[in-house]
C-alpha cells in the first residue's frame, strides 16, 4: 500500500504541475513566439535574423504543434537535442547492452567489459544497483519553446512493468523545470526476485533578467528494493520442471517458501534495499561586458561573460542494507560459509554529506564559452552509522582545475582536468585527465587521452562497517592508469575504440565476504568496433564487437570477445510510420564469470566455474507514427531446445553461478510524446 500511496502521489503532483502551468499561460506568449520565430541564435544562444521568405507575422506556422527543444548534460557546455531513433530498444533501457543482470528487471547488474572505478575520494562501495538509480551526471538541463510530456509504460512476462514519466517547459525564457518519475517493478520468474524500484529527479536552471546570475538545482530521490535468492540450489534440476515452471525450484536464501507473485506487492523479506537522497544547488555570477542586438524592433540584450563565480552545494543521505526476516540458519551455513549471530539477519550502512565548493572561472574569448579555465577548492563532510551504535565522522579537503577549448571552427577540443585530495581521510587521492580530439579532413574525427587516478580503497572494504566484509590485512591506495583513443568515420558509419589499463593494488574479493588486494602491476587490454552496414535499401546491419586482453594472472575475468548484432529491416512507410524489425544477438565467448555475494551486494572473482552459453536471440518490432512510439520484444529465443519432454523454450542461459537467465520473454512498451 506503501507503494501505490507513493505512485498516487507523484501522479497528482504531475497532474498539478501540467495544470497549473496551463491555467497560467501568458496571455501574450503568441506574441512573444512569433517575434521569436523570426530569429535562430548561433552556438552562444545569440540571435541571428532568420532568412527571407520567413519574415511574415500574419501567416500560420506550419510548426506550430510542434517544439523546439534542446538540453545539455550537468557540467556539460555542448547543446543536444532528442535522438530519435527507433531501432535499438538498448537506448530506452536502464540497462546498457553491455551489462547483463541476474535473471529479472531490477535485480543487480554487472559488467561484461572493464571498467574499474577511477573516481578519487570517497565511495561506500555499494554499486550493483547503480544502473537502476538518476544520478547527477545524467541530469538534463532543457529549453523548450512549449511544454513537453513523454509517458511511459511497459509490460512484460509475469507481471513485468515499466512506468516511465518525463515533464519539463519553459516557465519564462530564463526559468525551466523538469520533472522525471521512474517505476520498475517484477515479480520475477524464480522464486523470491521481485524487485520495486522508485526514481524522482526534479531539477531547474533560472537565469537573471540581466543575465548575470543564474542558478541550478537538482533534487533527486531513488528508493531500490530487490529480493536476493541467493541463486538455485541445484540448476541442472532446470532439466526436469515437471510444468516448466521455475518458480518450484528451491533458492539458496528464503528456504521456508514465503514469497509472492503479486505484482503490487514490493515489500522484501529477504533482499537488498537501498536509498539515497540529496539536494544540488549550484549558483553562478559573472563579471563581463554587456551588449544588445535590434532586430525588427525587437531588442536582444546580450551579455559576454569573461569571469564567473560559482558555488557548489550537495547536502545528501543514503543508506544501504540487506535483511532477512525468514532466514534458515541451516542455509546460511551450507551455502554461505556463515553462521547467523542473530535471531533477524540485517545489515545497514548509513552516510550523511555535506559538500561546499567555490570555484572561479575564466573565458578568454567572450564569443567562445566553450573554452575556459577553472580552479577551485572544496570541502565535504561525512557521517557513517551502522546498526551498532559506531559512527564516524570525518572530512575533506580538495582541490581541483579544468581546461576546456572547443574551437570555434570545432576542429580542436582540448579537455584537462585534475582533482586532489590535500588534507582529510582521503588525503593523496588524485586524479588526472587530459584528453584530445581532431577534426581530420575528410576523414572524421581522431580522439586520444590519458587518465591516472590515486584512490582509497572504498569506505565499507577497509573501514568500519556493519557487513560482514572481512579483511585479512592493511588495504593500500588503488593506481589505475588508463590510455584511451577513438577514430569516428562518419562515411562508413564506423567507430574503432581502444581503452588500455595499467592496474597496481587492485582491490576485490574472492569469497562471500573476503576483501583481498593484487599488488602486482597488471593490465588490460580493451580493443571495440562499432559499424553500421546497409545490405539493401531496407535491411541494415548494426554490429558491435568488443575484445579484451588481460596479462598475467590477474583476478579480473572477462570475456575475450563479446559481440553485438543488430539485422533490422527498417524505413518509413505511409508518411508517418517509421519501422525497425528484426533480430538482434549478443554472445560472449566462455569465460569466468564472477560469482554474487547477496549478503554483501558484490560481485566478487572466482576461477573454478566457467560459463558457456548460447548467444542470446531476441526478435525485435519497433514502430513509430508521429509522436507515439512502440517496443514488441520477444526476447531470449535461443532458449529453445528440443527433448525428451517435447519442445519448448527450457534451455537456459546462466548469467553467474547457479543464477540462470530468463526463458523467452515477452515485452511490450509504448513511449508517448506530449505538446502543450
Amino acid at each position: 500500500m506503501k507503494q501505490l500511496r507513493s505512485i498516487f502521489l507523484c501522479f497528482l503532483i504531475f497532474v498539478s504541475v501540467v495544470a497549473h502551468a496551463q491555467l497560467r499561460t501568458n496571455p501574450n506568449a503568441s506574441k512573444v513566439f512569433n517575434q521569436q520565430s523570426q530569429v535562430t541564435t548561433d552556438a552562444q544562444g545569440r540571435p541571428i535574423k532568420r532568412s527571407a521568405g520567413n519574415d511574415s507575422l500574419q501567416k500560420r506556422n506550419a510548426n506550430e504543434d510542434s517544439v523546439t527543444i534542446s538540453f545539455r548534460y550537468f557540467d556539460s557546455t555542448r547543446v543536444r537535442v532528442f535522438d530519435s531513433t527507433i531501432n535499438d530498444f538498448s537506448q530506452r533501457s536502464p540497462l546498457p547492452s553491455y551489462y547483463y543482470d541476474l535473471c529479472n528487471m531490477g535485480t543487480t547488474a554487472h559488467l561484461y567489459l572493464f571498467m574499474p572505478n577511477m573516481r578519487p575520494g570517497f565511495d561506500p562501495v555499494f554499486h550493483a544497483y547503480d544502473m537502476y538509480s538518476f544520478n547527477l551526471e545524467g541530469t538534463r538541463f532543457f529549453t523548450t519553446t512549449r511544454p513537453y510530456t513523454e509517458l511511459g509504460y511497459l509490460l512484460g512476462s509475469k507481471g513485468e512493468q515499466w512506468i516511465n514519466i518525463l515533464h519539463t517547459q519553459n516557465r519564462k525564457s530564463n526559468f525551466n523545470f523538469t520533472f522525471e518519475y521512474r517505476f520498475i517493478n517484477a515479480p520475477g520468474e524464480f522464486r523470491n526476485q521481485n524487485t520495486g524500484h522508485n526514481n524522482i529527479r526534479l531539477n531547474t536552471s533560472y537565469q537573471g533578467p540581466r543575465k548575470r546570475y543564474s542558478n541550478y538545482i537538482v533534487f533527486i530521490n531513488n528508493k531500490l528494493k530487490a529480493s536476493e535468492n541467493g541463486g538455485l540450489r541445484n540448476v541442472k534440476q532446470l532439466d526436469s520442471l515437471s510444468l516448466n515452471d521455475p518458480f518450484e525450484l528451491q533458492s539458496r536464501l528464503n528456504g521456508n517458501g514465503t514469497t509472492s507473485r503479486n505484482f503490487f506487492n514490493t515489500n522484501i523479506s529477504t533482499g537488498s534495499v537501498q536509498n539515497e537522497t540529496f539536494l544540488y544547488f549550484r549558483q553562478q555570477y559573472d563579471i563581463g561586458t554587456r551588449d544588445s542586438l535590434v532586430q525588427d524592433t525587437v531588442t536582444y540584450q546580450l551579455f559576454y561573460p569573461r569571469l564567473r563565480l560559482q558555488h557548489n552545494m550537495k547536502i545528501g543521505s543514503s543508506s544501504y542494507s540487506f535483511v532477512d526476516y525468514n532466514h534458515v540458519d541451516s542455509l546460511y551455513k551450507l551455502f554461505f560459509g556463515f553462521s547467523v549471530p542473530y535471531d533477524t539477519v540485517r545489515f545497514a550502512d548509513r552516510f550523511k554529506e555535506f559538500t561546499n565548493e567555490f570555484s572561479l572561472i575564466s573565458f578568454p574569448q567572450k564569443n567562445n564559452l566553450n573554452q575556459y579555465l577553472k580552479l577551485g577548492a572544496g570541502f565535504q563532510w561525512i557521517r557513517s552509522e551502522f546498526d551498532t551504535a559506531a559512527a564516524d565522522n570525518f572530512s575533506n579537503l580538495y582541490f581541483m582545475g579544468e581546461y576546456r577549448n572547443r574551437t570555434r571552427n570545432r576542429k580542436w577540443e582540448i579537455e584537462a582536468a585534475g582533482k586532489l585530495f590535500g588534507t582529510g581521510a582521503n588525503a593523496g587521492d588524485y586524479n588526472a585527465f587530459i584528453s584530445l580530439k581532431r577534426e581530420l579532413s575528410k576523414i572524421g574525427f581522431l580522439e586520444a587521452g590519458f587518465e591516472n587516478v590515486n584512490r582509497s580503497a572504498s569506505y565499507s572494504l577497509r573501514k568500519d562497517t556493519a557487513f560482514p566484509f572481512v579483511r585479512t590485512g592493511s588495504i593500500g591506495k588503488e593506481n589505475i592508469t588508463r590510455i584511451f583513443g577513438t577514430l569516428t568515420i562518419p562515411k562508413l558509419q564506423l567507430e574503432l575504440f581502444g581503452n588500455y589499463y595499467l592496474i597496481t593494488n587492485y582491490t576485490y574479493l574472492d569469497n562471500f565476504f573476503r576483501v583481498q588486494q593484487e599488488s602486482t602491476l597488471f593490465n588490460v587490454l580493451h580493443l571495440g568496433a562499432s559499424k553500421k552496414t546497409r545490405l539493401t535499401r531496407r535491411w541494415n546491419l548494426y554490429s558491435q564487437l568488443h575484445i579484451q586482453q588481460t596479462t598475467g594472472n590477474p583476478p579480473v575475468n572477462v570475456p575475450l570477445i563479446l559481440s553485438r548484432q543488430r539485422l533490422a529491416y527498417e524505413g518509413n512507410f505511409f508518411k508517418n510510420l517509421d519501422l525497425s524489425t528484426g533480430l538482434e544477438m549478443r554472445y560472449h565467448t566462455p569465460f569466468k564469470a564472477d560469482s554474487y555475494s547477496p549478503l554483501t551486494q558484490q560481485f566478487f572473482y572466482q576461477d573454478t566455474t566457467s560459463i558457456s552459453n548460447r548467444p542470446d536471440i531476441n526478435f525485435f518490432f519497433n514502430f513509430r507514427i508521429k509522436r507515439f512510439t512502440g517496443y514488441l520484444r520477444l526476447e531470449n529465443l535461443n532458449t529453445f531446445d528440443i527433448n525428451s519432454n517435447g519442445a519448448g523454450f527450457t534451455k537456459r542461459n546462466i548469467r553467474a553461478v547457479n543464477y540462470p537467465a530468463n526463458g523467452m520473454w515477452f515485452r511490450f512498451g509504448i513511449f508517448w510524446k506530449f505538446i502543450n
